[in-house]
């Protein structure tokens, strides 16, 4: 019997612990570990932050309900990873020792990258549902005394779907509140066009996201480099195309959401063989390390360079559909390892994406991730944002029943191709 770990309970690990259950039934011990007890869909926290949905909404508390699936579960959270002694050195000072380990732990957000970033500064984040849930408080005051709001990007960020999406939701609450007109709002980001998002474009999401922005009369800079953040102004240099500073600017605001760049976590960070100098995983094409070959890696942490170099550094995103056919690949491959054969299953790294804006939203695909692509779609339709509520509704089921079926592959991908249908006539 071997004993396999997965570091991380997002929606990476929480699939990847329960495929693994599903596949390997009760032969192998599965012990998952997390930094809490509970499980949060990330997707909905722009939600948590207009007041959409309460943080209790989209959280699952996890140690009863992996004893009732025979999982193993931890929430102190990893202070080090000990990979020469297939060890985990845990926060509450115990120790859980692995054959097999999948990171899945996400991203360290690395606010300290631009001085008074992050809500231990003076800009919100929705990259945690705590952090939306305060950011919750932080929008209730801009109801009360309405004024400027800037939303965005650090530099070196590379997920940038959920900075369009609070801004068009942002933008569609303060409408029903009837105060829209005493709020201007800015949009700030790094990447080199509007609908980049980190991905060189797909489809028409240039035409289509610059029109938006239009349409709710959100002000952009692109090319943008913050470098510091005041109370109540943003300050920030817009680049050339050739990366050479062209003008300096500085923004006042009431209410900021800036996503910041990310990093790979403290626990396994400087780990050489392991990490690539920002402390993402690096992996093969079956998701394996090179070095330590009982460390499979999912989702965020994983080590992906940028489609293309850009004036003002951005990163590559990992998308649900990606992180879903990583942990299938995953699976299949460590399933493959303990029955003494190799890996064989990679991965399909490809992008898609629903981006809710409140009362709309843009649906992409791009097959593969980086261009040239089989695919290079886009689409938008209040159908989207429907899509993202089932999303929603259906992970969280998945979560409390041990489902294993991937919700983008079989579901999302359907309503995509009907989508596709109706648009060709």
């Amino acid at each position: 019997m071997a004993k396999i770990v997965v570091m991380g309970a997002g929606i990476g690990g929480i699939s990847q612990i329960y495929e693994l259950r599903k596949e390997l039934g009760k032969e192998h011990e599965l012990m998952l570990v997390g930094d809490s007890d509970s499980f949060e869909f990330t997707p909905s926290n722009p939600w948590v932050a207009v007041g959409w949905r309460k943080e209790k909404q989209i959280k699952v508390d996890l140690p009863d309900l992996m004893k009732k699936y025979g999982i193993g579960f931890s929430g102190s959270g990893v202070r080090r990873l000990h990979a020469e002694e297939n060890r985990l050195e845990m926060n509450d000072d115990t120790n859980i020792e692995y054959d097999y380990l999948v990171i899945a732990t996400g991203p360290k957000l690395a606010f300290e990258e631009v001085e008074g970033l992050g809500p231990e500064g003076h800009t919100q984040s929705i990259c945690k549902t705590g952090h939306a849930a305060t950011a919750n408080i932080d929008f209730q005051a801009l109801v009360d005394d309405p004024g400027p709001v800037v939303v965005g990007a650090a530099p070196m960020a590379s997920c940038f779907g959920p900075a369009y999406e609070y801004a068009f939701i942002l933008d569609t609450e303060l409408k029903k509140r009837k105060i829209r007109d005493r709020v201007p709002m800015y949009f700030v980001t790094p990447e080199p066009y509007i609908g980049h998002l980190g991905l060189d474009g797909v489809g028409d999401t240039k035409g289509m996201m610059e029109s938006e922005l239009r349409d709710r009369h959100i002000q952009w800079t692109t090319n943008a480099k913050i470098s510091r953040v005041e109370e109540g102004k943003v300050y920030f240099t817009e680049v050339d195309d050739d990366g050479n500073d062209k003008k300096e600017h500085e923004l006042e605001f009431k209410h900021s959401m800036i996503l910041p760049a990310f990093k790979g976590v403290p626990a396994i960070a400087g780990i050489d063989g392991l990490c690539n100098p920002r402390d993402f995983i690096i992996i093969d094409d079956y998701q394996r390390n090179p070095t330590y070959q009982n460390i499979f890696a999912v989702g965020v942490c994983v080590a992906i360079p940028p489609v293309h170099a850009t004036p003002v550094a951005t990163g590559a995103p990992k998308t649900g559909y990606m992180i879903e056919s990583m942990v299938t690949a995953t699976t299949h491959n460590l399933a493959r390892l303990l029955k003494g054969s190799e890996p064989d299953q990679k991965g399909s790294w490809n992008a898609v994406c629903l981006a809710d804006f409140g009362d709309t939203g843009v649906a992409f695909v791009a097959l593969p991730q980086i261009p040239p692509r089989n695919m290079n779609w886009a689409s938008q339709g209040r159908w989207v944002h429907v899509a993202k509520v089932a999303y929603e509704k259906y992970f969280l089921h998945k979560v409390r029943a041990a489902k294993t079926e991937p919700y983008y592959e079989r579901t999302i991908m359907k309503l995509i191709g009907v989508q596709r249908l109706k648009e060709s006539g």
